[in-house]
C-alpha cells in the first residue's frame, strides 16, 4: 500500500478513458502538492473525442499529452485513492485502497455545452480531493 505521506491518486475508467484523462489533467494543472497522479484506462489507444479535447483546450489543457496507460494490478495496489468514473462493477476495488466512484457521464457524442458541464464538475471534484489529501498530511 502507498505511503500515506505521499498519496498516489489513480483516476481510472475502464470504458472510456476520456473521463480519467480529464480528471488527471486537472489534478496536474491544479498542482499535486506532493500527490502523484496517474491516469488509467482499458485502452490507452482510445482516441480523445473532439468535444472533450475542445472543452479542455478552453482551460489551456492539451489532452494529447494526457494519454492514459493500461492500468496494471501494481497501479491499483500502489494507489492511496482510486477514483473511478462510474463504470460500476467493471472497475476494480482493492482491499485497503480508498475508492471513490464519481459516476461521471461519458461525454462521447454530447454537445460542447454538456461536455463543459461535465468538465467543470470534474475540475471541482478534483480540487476538493486534492484539498482533502493536503489536509490529511500530503
Amino acid at each position: 500500500m502507498a505511503d500515506p505521506r505521499h498519496p498516489v491518486v489513480l483516476f481510472l475508467c475502464v470504458r472510456n478513458a476520456g473521463r480519467s484523462q480529464m480528471a488527471a489533467a486537472f489534478a496536474r494543472s491544479l498542482g499535486g502538492g506532493g500527490v502523484e497522479v496517474l491516469s488509467g484506462g482499458s485502452d490507452p489507444a482510445n482516441r480523445v473525442h473532439p468535444e472533450v479535447a475542445a472543452a479542455m483546450a478552453e482551460c489551456g489543457i492539451d489532452l494529447s499529452a494526457e494519454r492514459p496507460r493500461k492500468f496494471a494490478e501494481a497501479d491499483l495496489r500502489s494507489a492511496s485513492v482510486l477514483v473511478t468514473m462510474g463504470c460500476g462493477e467493471a472497475c476494480p476495488a482493492v482491499p485497503g485502497v480508498r475508492r471513490e466512484d464519481w459516476a461521471v457521464e461519458d461525454p462521447a457524442g454530447m454537445s460542447i455545452e454538456r461536455v463543459r458541464a461535465i468538465r467543470d464538475g470534474i475540475r471541482d471534484r478534483v480540487r476538493e480531493l486534492l484539498r482533502s489529501l493536503r489536509v490529511q498530511g500530503a
